[in-house]
């Protein structure tokens, strides 16, 4: 496991596809949050003022989180964020599917006939966490900007 959490090319992998995929989703809600807010209200679990809250700022949680991956910037805390969000959000789908309700997850798209929840959701989402977790347990630094700007200053430091 040790070998796993120190294999930087795995770790850089695993940040490109995460940070990708956090600012691909993050996209779309952040342009239209009265759409993404429908989609949270649509799960029943909020009072009626705080999903256009959420709406509002879970995107952008999204957006910060999947650059700072991308450019290696505050990793830890990036992906301890994204795990309780993907928690959160694997914990609303499995709620409604108990409760029946047929709704849009409102991961991507605010498309209502689009990513409907299931148990493939769950799963995707539990994928997701054990990325993420495995992110946070990493310590891989390698093509990090932390690593880039140490190297950088390194070398401007030794005499020519």
């Amino acid at each position: 496991m040790k070998a796993l959490l120190s294999n930087s090319h795995l770790v850089l992998l695993t940040r490109v596809f995460l940070g990708l995929l956090f600012v691909i989703s993050s996209l779309e809600k952040i342009v239209d949050p009265a759409s993404f807010a429908h989609s949270i209200s649509n799960y029943k679990l909020l009072p009626t003022w705080l999903p256009m809250t959420a709406a509002t700022i879970l995107p952008w949680l999204e957006l910060f989180c999947g650059f700072a991956l991308l450019s290696g910037i505050f990793i830890r805390g990036s992906a301890l964020l994204l795990s309780a969000m993907l928690i959160a959000f694997t914990l609303a789908v499995i709620s409604g599917l108990l409760r029946g309700l047929d709704i849009s997850c409102g991961c991507f798209t605010q498309d209502p006939a689009a990513g409907k929840i299931g148990w493939m959701k769950v799963l995707q989402n539990s994928s997701l966490i054990v990325l993420s977790l495995f992110l946070y347990h990493s310590n891989a630094n390698r093509f990090t900007l932390f690593s880039y700007v140490e190297r950088t200053s390194r070398e401007d430091g030794q005499p020519s």
